[in-house]
């Protein structure tokens, strides 16, 4: 038995442990020498046909004790009818030498119901009854009530515990065959909820990928973007003070995208979300963009907005961060303006510019975006995740509108 089987079954080996066949065979095995001593004790005392005795009681416990050991090792005996035909030949013969070996019939009866089938059983257990009442009629002479009578009942009650015998070692192994089976279907379980663990585990990695993925874009590359865009300016400027400017806002832009590094790395909340709401983050996002990109910019926030869930709250600003990059890289435009409000149950965020526009996808975003890159869809993406997604207006020469909506439900309300 396996060290991870269940407790009840370990309780129950130990409740049925003194009642197993093993120790019922045993204590036939007992009774059986008992018996014998007995018949033996009683007619040496009684000082008649002493060797006679003597050599058949050998010969019948030896006979036995090699039936069971050769059995037990799959050996000759292990079908038992002619070996127990012996037996009772032995035994019969045993009765011509002494009544007194009538006390082996108890064990005998007990063996034919244990060793037999069922009718036949009954036949073999009637013979031994009748050479029990031949006996003392054999050598007294007389036959009285006791014995018939007692012979009898013993027979009938060592038939009955051997019937008994025989069932409960069926239903031992009935019971391990089953205990076998819990056993190998808590390992296979066991197996399947280890290959299940591995494939969460490998789920999780892939989703973590993702995520780490979307914020790597949406705030170290897009401010590596802006780095790239002033160096660029810093160059070609013959103004002093422009240059400076500009290296005075790479310096600046740098030290947020190792800010944001390290967080993303510690696996924090964003860092624009530590301290303020999603009004003021924005409000930073756009002061941030209008610094780099030199565009208008305006803001709009719907007096009594609920407060929203972090998550909610993250996946607007990732949003707008990826969207403004957009706009800075191919709009051309002249001015963004964003707002957030609410429509029904869902929160609305509106990024419009006056930019060139494009040609887009009909309704809502799906795969690919019309530059062929990550941004779009990866907004797309993480709305959806919450149940919301991302509408896409626009047209060549008439600007872009992106509108992300997500549900309501994630918020929790003021109260």
């Amino acid at each position: 038995m396996s060290t991870s089987e269940p407790q009840w079954l370990d309780t129950q080996n130990q409740q049925h442990s003194l009642a197993s066949p093993v120790v019922l065979r045993w204590g036939q095995h007992l009774v059986t020498a008992i018996l014998l001593a007995i018949a033996l004790l009683r007619q040496i005392s009684a000082q008649g046909n002493v060797l006679p005795a003597i050599l058949v009681s050998v010969l019948f416990a030896t006979w036995y004790s090699l039936g069971f050991v050769s059995r037990a090792k799959k050996g000759v005996f292990a079908k038992p009818a002619w070996w127990l035909a012996l037996l009772l030949g032995i035994w019969i013969a045993s009765l011509f030498v002494s009544a007194e070996f009538m006390w082996l019939a108890f064990s005998l009866w007990l063996l034919l119901g244990h060793q037999l089938p069922f009718l036949p059983s009954i036949l073999w257990s009637v013979v031994v009854y009748a050479f029990t009442l031949l006996a003392p009629y054999l050598h007294n002479a007389e036959l009285s009530i006791a014995a018939i009578a007692g012979p009898l009942v013993g027979g009938l009650f060592a038939w009955g515990i051997s019937r008994g015998y025989l069932q409960m070692e069926r239903d031992a192994e009935v019971r391990t065959s089953l205990v076998n089976s819990l056993v190998r279907a808590q390992q296979e379980m066991a197996d399947l909820q280890g290959e299940l663990a591995r494939s969460q585990h490998e789920a999780g990695i892939a989703t973590e990928r993702t995520r780490l993925a979307r914020e790597i874009h949406d705030t170290v590359a897009q401010q590596l973007s802006s780095i790239g865009l002033h160096a660029k300016a810093a160059e070609a400027s013959k103004d002093p003070e422009s240059a400076s400017a500009a290296l005075s806002r790479i310096d600046e832009l740098s030290g947020q995208a190792l800010t944001d590094l390290r967080r993303i790395i510690a696996a924090l909340a964003p860092a624009e979300l530590d301290s303020q709401a999603l009004a003021g983050a924005l409000g930073r996002v756009l002061e941030n963009f209008k610094a780099d990109s030199k565009l208008e910019t305006r803001l709009d926030i719907e007096p009594g907005l609920p407060t929203l869930d972090p998550n909610v709250q993250i996946a607007l600003l990732r949003t707008t961060q990826s969207a403004l990059s957009n706009v800075l890289r191919h709009a051309q435009a002249s001015t963004v303006a964003l707002s957030l409000g609410s429509s029904g149950d869902e929160v609305r965020l509106d990024i419009v510019d006056d930019g060139i526009g494009f040609v887009p996808n009909t309704g809502r975003v799906q795969t690919s975006t019309h530059t062929g890159g990550f941004g779009l869809t990866a907004m797309n993406q993480r709305l959806r995740e919450l149940g919301g997604g991302l509408d896409v207006e626009s047209s060549p020469g008439e600007g872009t509108a992106l509108c992300a909506h997500l549900p309501l439900r994630l918020a929790k309300y003021n109260s």
